[in-house]
């Protein structure tokens, strides 16, 4: 599954691992996050995410 950056710090959201601390299990696609899901170290919406290349 894709991996995503957030622009404003660079977290990285990898579906393999979730976001336990956000409630997201591991295997939860970023399309298939809530709406209002934040990233977990800013605070940026899903909006300021970007596909992350490895």
């Amino acid at each position: 599954m894709q991996k995503y950056e957030c622009v404003l710090c660079g977290y990285i959201y990898d579906p393999a691992v979730g976001d336990e601390d956000g409630g997201i299990e591991p295997g939860v696609a970023f399309e298939n996050l809530p709406e209002d899901w934040v990233c977990p170290l800013c605070g940026a919406g899903k909006e300021d995410f970007e596909p992350y290349e490895d």
